[in-house]
């Protein structure tokens, strides 16, 4: 039994959807955007001048307010439809970039839109098995890179914030106070540790707590070494102590876990070797087939019982590189 297909057909359909989707979503995006941006000023200068606040000041809330989205509609139909709104914000906000929920959904939809068109072309798997394929895509390839670039800042912040620890050491013994050793740390170290800081000084310079401040800082950087350094201030806020000598001590900590977390990397490096090795052996066996004799897999792309197959196959995959990845990785 084979599904019945023609490329042609299916080539135009899925192109005309995707276009038509691209369109709307541009045209939710944008749409009629200006004027209502243009009518929100001239009553937000109205209202300034009636409450007697300097233009410079409202226009430069103004424009802070712009560019925290270029996609506002988008992020409201995305606040409305995605589940899990908040899990996915702390991720995009954990890599250190002006990513919208908006922007995140617009790029997922044209991950989706290239493969589709791409499988409708070039195999036989007929238009919802395109779809299906192409939404996966979509959904996780923009997960993995908004991980991978989150995992990335958050190394690069361990890796630095001991030196950060050891700047705050030294203007406590020189007698500042720890608010001042903060901002000091802010402007010396490289970021994203000294973006992270701004952050937290900024928010001081408003009135804000600092404890506060880092907590929030916490929760987008998610490292155990940071939460150890809030809790340190927090203890020594309730009971008193040598603040200087602890967060030395929490410094060389922090630097021990760090040469103990490559001793173990270094460790594991032939188990991750091993998962790389037999993780690539099916790919290559069925990309040399498909140059070779390409007619001896097509029952796996136009047999629904291979595409059956394909499925089992791919989450027996899957389940053996999660495990195997999951025996190299360890907890320090």
């Amino acid at each position: 039994m084979t599904l019945p297909f023609d490329k042609t057909y299916a080539l135009i359909a899925l192109s005309a959807l995707v276009v038509a989707l691209c369109f709307g979503l541009v045209a939710v995006a944008f749409g009629d955007a200006a004027g209502r941006r243009r009518l929100r000023r001239r009553l937000g200068t109205i209202r300034d001048r009636a409450r007697g606040v300097p233009i410079a000041a409202a226009a430069a809330t103004r424009s802070l307010a712009r560019r925290q989205s270029a996609t506002p509609n988008i992020d409201r139909l995305a606040h409305r439809w995605l589940p899990r709104r908040d899990i996915l914000a702390a991720r995009l906000a954990r890599t250190g970039r002006q990513i919208s929920i908006g922007q995140f959904a617009m790029a997922s939809a044209i991950t989706a839109a290239v493969p589709a068109i791409a499988l409708a072309a070039l195999t036989r798997l007929g238009i919802v098995a395109s779809l299906l394929l192409a939404s996966f895509v979509g959904v996780a390839l923009p997960h993995f890179v908004v991980g991978f670039l989150g995992k990335r800042r958050v190394a690069a912040f361990i890796a630095l914030f001991p030196e950060a620890i050891d700047l705050m050491v030294r203007a406590l013994r020189s007698g500042l106070p720890i608010s001042e050793a903060v901002i000091g740390a802010a402007h010396e170290v490289a970021d994203p540790v000294g973006a992270e800081l701004r952050l937290v000084e900024s928010g001081m310079r408003l009135g804000r707590d600092l404890e506060s401040l880092l907590w929030e800082s916490a929760k987008r950087i998610d490292a155990p070494e940071f939460r150890f350094f809030i809790i340190a201030l927090s203890v020594q806020r309730e009971t008193g102590g040598n603040l200087a000598e602890t967060l030395a001590n929490l410094s060389d900590v922090l630097r021990r876990r760090r040469q103990m977390r490559a001793k173990v990397h270094a460790m594991a490096g032939e188990t991750r070797a091993t998962t790389a090795i037999l993780g690539g052996l099916p790919v290559a066996v069925m990309l040399l087939l498909m140059v070779i004799s390409p007619r001896y897999l097509m029952p796996l792309f136009t047999d629904v019982r291979g595409i059956i197959l394909d499925g089992f196959a791919l989450v027996l995959f899957a389940t053996g590189i999660f495990i195997m990845m999951k025996l190299a990785h360890f907890e320090i």
